[in-house]
């Protein structure tokens, strides 16, 4: 399942020295592998090899990092490097990461454990990890410059800590914070219960993903780091719709979805079809008295939601941010809305010297989808993805739901798209259509109907001032 590479062989890799710890020479003379993972495709739940049980978790798009146990302490291996990520097929983006992918790993673990990280920089500057949401020694919270010395290119550190309580949790730098967090840097941590706790039930199936943005010029691979608010990729674990894996589940499955928010701004996250309760946070489980029902759950900057329900619902559910423009791929945000204004006359003037024209949204967007519109090498279209219908018209933070009464225990595979039962799908109406009988004395303050005037229907034609040009 996994495509590993080791990096280091015996003590002559070791480049650098201690981060404030304890650690003996002798257990940093051989360090545990660096575990490699290329493909951008979901892997199967990691089952724990060694130490304490717990039920893992499926990173959407991504992957759980193996770890060795070494006299009673679970090791781990992350490497800080330049990476290629697909971000769907046909775009692909020059970012930095670890152990071969942004995000990187999900590290998992189980509550009372002590973890020993390992961590090797193989970025052209240097770097240190903040273990987000984690209470730990202060020399092991991973500030550059105020809890320890900057991780030099080619060195490796070690960070040592005792994962004190259960819950969802981030890894992200603390050295050039806007640089590399820009270009892809970070990965979640799931600390599971040491044994059965009342605030966190056991679950059926278990997603994480992590909300990040690039801000990629269109032809180009590589994230504008200067960008602070005006993204054009809006990503779940650094894919964009279509190339966001389908969440598939068994029809009464308990689901469990942890979210973490690593952007510039607020998402919104919906469930089409089902209620859930917010259940924990990255400060811990969420008291029973504090839930109530939800469809929708803000996550703001910096923040984990973890999410629970029924799958009770069978079907093909949409899961998404429900910011409009976080569910759109790569677009102009200087684009002018041209609605209402015909451009047929433009548009064939123009043609005549740039064949490959085409007008802008006269009509709304959604024609845009379904044009073949010209677009630069590495490039995607701004709606994409096909449905058994036609075209979702979707991008970004997209992705679906599949409930199935079928679905195996443990079978993560997508069943296809969802056959409804006949008379269950809206239809056009072929029958008669007539006027609804309107009220002109409401309380005497009804409004009387008016056509709209000769005003209300001009179009102020491109280029014009004042509102005198008119169609």
């Amino acid at each position: 399942m996994f495509s590993r590479r080791n990096f280091f062989r015996g003590a002559g890799a070791l480049t650098a020295a201690v981060s404030a710890t304890s650690v003996s020479r002798v257990a940093l003379a051989a360090l545990p592998e660096a575990h490699q993972q290329a493909s951008p495709d979901t892997q199967l739940p990691l089952a724990p090899s060694a130490g304490r049980p717990y039920h893992p978790v499926v990173t959407l798009n991504g992957w759980t990092l193996p770890f060795r146990m070494n006299k009673g302490v679970k090791e781990f291996h992350l490497v800080a490097e330049p990476v290629l990520r697909e971000l769907a097929p046909g775009m692909k983006a020059r970012l930095w990461g670890y152990n071969g992918q942004s995000p990187g790993p999900t590290i998992e673990v189980v509550e009372g454990d002590r973890v020993r990280i390992f961590v090797t920089n193989r970025l052209p500057e240097h770097t240190s990890v903040h273990w987000h949401g984690q209470r730990l020694p202060n020399g092991m919270d991973g500030v550059s410059g105020l809890t320890q010395k900057a991780i030099q290119p080619g060195q490796t550190y070690v960070y040592e800590f005792v994962a004190r309580r259960p819950g969802s949790f981030m890894y992200h730098p603390h050295a050039d914070e806007m640089t590399q967090m820009a270009m892809g840097m970070m990965g979640l941590w799931i600390t599971h219960p040491k044994g059965r706790h009342p605030l966190i039930d056991e679950v059926d199936r278990d997603f994480c993903f992590l909300l990040n943005a690039f801000d990629i010029d269109p032809g180009s691979a590589t994230p504008r780091i200067m960008t602070m608010l005006d993204f054009n990729l809006w990503c779940w674990n650094s894919r964009v719709f279509p190339g966001i894996d389908t969440l598939n589940v068994r029809r009464n499955d308990k689901v469990r979805i942890r979210v973490g928010n690593l952007t510039m701004t607020n998402h919104p996250i919906h469930v089409h079809g089902h209620e859930f309760t917010v259940t924990g946070t990255d400060g811990g489980p969420v008291p029973k008295t504090a839930r109530w029902p939800e469809v929708t759950t803000d996550v703001a900057v910096g923040q984990m939601r973890q999410i629970e329900f029924v799958a009770d619902e069978e079907g093909d559910w949409a899961l998404h941010c429900h910011k409009s423009h976080h569910t759109m791929n790569a677009m102009g945000h200087q684009v002018p809305t041209m609605i209402g204004v015909p451009q047929q006359d433009l548009a064939e003037k123009i043609e005549k010297l740039v064949p490959d024209y085409m007008a802008m949204g006269e009509r709304g967007m959604a024609e845009m989808g379904s044009m073949q519109m010209p677009l630069p090498d590495n490039t995607l279209p701004m709606m994409t993805g096909d449905g058994p219908f036609g075209g979702v018209e979707m991008g970004g933070m997209f992705s679906i739901l599949k409930v199935r009464r079928d679905q195996k225990p443990g079978d993560y595979s997508d069943p296809g798209w969802y056959q409804h039962p006949p008379g269950t799908v809206a239809r056009q109406w072929s029958g008669d259509l007539t006027e609804a009988v309107r009220s002109n004395s409401a309380g005497g303050q009804a409004m009387p109907r008016k056509a709209p005037s000769e005003a209300e229907l001009r179009a102020r034609k491109p280029g014009s001032h004042g509102g005198h040009g008119e169609h």
